[in-house]
């Protein structure tokens, strides 16, 4: 089954009851039972909701993996997959890493014993030597928040695999439309629903899919034991917005590559971010691993001033100004002081996480209103 069908039809069956094409929103809190402990496969909503359901299996079809998991937002996807470590286990993640995940990362989990090294991730001779005997997971992005770096993920499962460790990849930036990772050897997939797969700025979750059982079993314990759950609302507006989630990611992608080849040659922009440029240094991987280059890029403006980056994002009228992505509609944000404003300054800077940066979620508008929008603003 292709990709577009996959998404309006895998997971997705008619209400058996009544016929309806959509699933419907099973908002309620319990279930009756014929008797205690004697229930048709439901018994209280945190622990199991159709409507949640139909959504996690729709979302493990995407991913070409066995196991869905839906979590109240993409930073609790992310708390349920640290909490399968103990005190002294040490992860491993991305230098080049979006804000939060650091942050629970740092500032939550770090105080109850588990140990972080973020490392440069493109090279997997540097996986190599960071590598230690408490070493049990490796969490990447690709592309990374916000520089748009890339990982190879084949090459990192083999290291992972070599030394028994978990491969994690957030696979938020790409979709399961542009890349799915357990195909190419990762263990498990996270994303922040919010984004492309909701696609229309109307609902926060997250998931995880991945195809082990026994871990799929204690994250589905987790999941259920802390609480972080969408509601069946979230869950039908997802369902809802995967159904066009290949045409919205299509014109995603034909509108940021454009918006980068404009901003490429713009004389006021010092620097592109974005894998579908053959200047980027990721270009090549990104064609090898990936099926597009994605609907997310960042930029620098020549000078480092960044309250000339201020004054260009306080004057775009198209781009709005706030912090997600991957919604229908074109946004700005300023990682610096809004997505990553949690990393120190000197880590950003060291990562080179400018202030000056830009990112941009190129929305599925008419692509010559944004670049528009983009000259109005700059000049």
């Amino acid at each position: 089954m292709k990709f577009g069908t996959k998404a309006i039809h895998a997971g997705i069956e008619p209400d058996p009851t009544t016929g309806a094409i959509m699933t419907p929103i099973y908002q309620t809190s319990t279930y009756v039972q014929e008797s205690p402990g004697k229930h048709k496969g439901y018994e209280y909503a945190r622990t199991q909701n159709p409507t949640r359901n139909v959504l996690q299996n729709n979302l493990a079809a995407l991913e070409n993996g066995k196991h869905g998991i839906c979590y109240s937002s993409g930073l609790g996807a992310t708390d349920a997959i640290l909490k399968l470590f103990k005190p002294g286990d040490e992860i491993i993640a991305s230098n080049d890493l979006y804000g939060g995940t650091y942050r629970i990362m740092v500032r939550v989990f770090q105080e109850f014993g588990l140990k972080f090294n973020f490392v440069d991730l493109s090279d997997g001779t540097k996986l190599e030597a960071a590598i230690t005997p408490a070493t049990k997971m490796v969490w990447i992005e690709t592309p990374t928040n916000p520089l748009l770096r890339l990982v190879d993920i084949v090459a990192i499962a083999a290291i992972t695999k070599q030394h028994g460790i978990q491969l994690v990849v957030d696979n938020t930036f790409a979709s399961p439309y542009l890349q799915n990772p357990l195909d190419l050897g990762a263990d498990i997939v996270m994303h922040s629903v919010t984004k492309y797969l909701g696609g229309h700025s109307d609902t926060v979750m997250g998931a995880i899919v991945l195809n082990d059982d026994e871990t799929a079993q204690r994250l589905a314990f987790i999941q259920n034991a802390c609480g972080a759950v969408p509601g069946p609302q979230d869950c039908f507006l997802v369902l809802r917005g995967i159904k066009t989630l290949h045409v919205r990611m299509q014109r995603h992608c034909e509108n940021a590559q454009k918006v980068a080849e404009y901003l490429q040659q713009h004389p006021k922009v010092s620097q592109v971010h974005y894998p579908g440029l053959p200047s980027h240094i990721g270009h090549e991987l990104a064609k090898k691993q990936m099926r597009g280059f994605g609907g997310m890029l960042s930029f620098e403006l020549k000078g480092d001033s960044m309250p000339e980056a201020v004054r260009v994002m306080e004057s775009f009228e198209v781009f709005s100004l706030g912090e997600s992505l991957g919604g229908v509609e074109s946004l700005c944000t300023h990682p610096a002081s809004m997505t990553h404003a949690s990393i120190p300054k000197e880590e950003r800077i060291k990562n080179g996480l400018k202030d000056t940066l830009i990112r941009l979620s190129v929305g599925i508008e008419d692509v010559e209103d944004l670049i528009q929008d983009l000259e109005r603003a700059i000049d």
